[in-house]
């Protein structure tokens, strides 16, 4: 690793436990939950327009995402396995059957192709296909989650209280941003390797 990719390397790794330190203290002092309706949305919209402009604007920060192994950015989605937290909570009553198990389910599917896209078929010759297809379902599945849970907001905001504590505030405010952005940077390289295997 040359030094100036160790030295973007570090301040990456800064910025992102200052990040998730700040989310730890969001949930726990409930920051979010006085106005669930519309808080989630504007904090998770903004941290994911945050990471697209710094990946845009800042140059070593960009050159340090486009050097990440595809496997790394796909293995990243295993943090779905979230969904199996969800269903739980919906048998607990804490959140909606049309929230929880439809997003659950979606969520456990999509870390579990990762582990298979990842781990199986990325020296396969038609890898990029395969990586477009997974990233695709993925993008679709967080989107109708967060569609949902602003929908859910909306309606019954005590329905949503849940997203709003720990350990779920972490969505909002650090998963789901990294998750979207993540799918946007495999779009983004996938769109770019013009026949670079897509698993380097």
């Amino acid at each position: 690793m040359s030094g100036a990719r160790a030295k973007t390397s570090g301040v990456v790794l800064m910025v992102a436990m200052v990040w998730f330190i700040g989310a730890v203290v969001a949930g726990y002092l409930r920051w979010l939950e006085p106005a669930p309706r519309v808080v989630n949305q504007i904090v998770l919209v903004g941290l994911t327009v945050t990471l697209l402009v710094a990946f845009w604007k800042v140059g070593s920060f960009r050159e340090w995402v486009l050097s990440l192994p595809m496997r790394v950015m796909i293995l990243f989605h295993v943090v779905r396995f979230v969904g199996f937290y969800f269903l739980i909570l919906y048998r607990r009553g804490e959140l909606p059957f049309a929230f929880a198990v439809p997003g659950g389910v979606g969520d456990i599917l999509v870390a579990t192709t990762a582990l298979v896209v990842a781990g199986l078929l990325m020296n396969n010759p038609f890898a990029g296909r395969v990586v477009l297809a997974w990233n695709l379902l993925g993008a679709i599945d967080i989107l109708l989650v967060v569609i949902s849970a602003a929908r859910f907001g909306l309606a019954d905001p005590g329905s949503m209280v849940a997203l709003t504590r720990l350990p779920l505030s972490l969505l909002p405010t650090f998963i789901v941003p990294l998750i979207i952005f993540s799918h946007a940077m495999i779009f983004y390289r996938l769109s770019r390797s013009r026949g670079v295997p897509v698993w380097v």
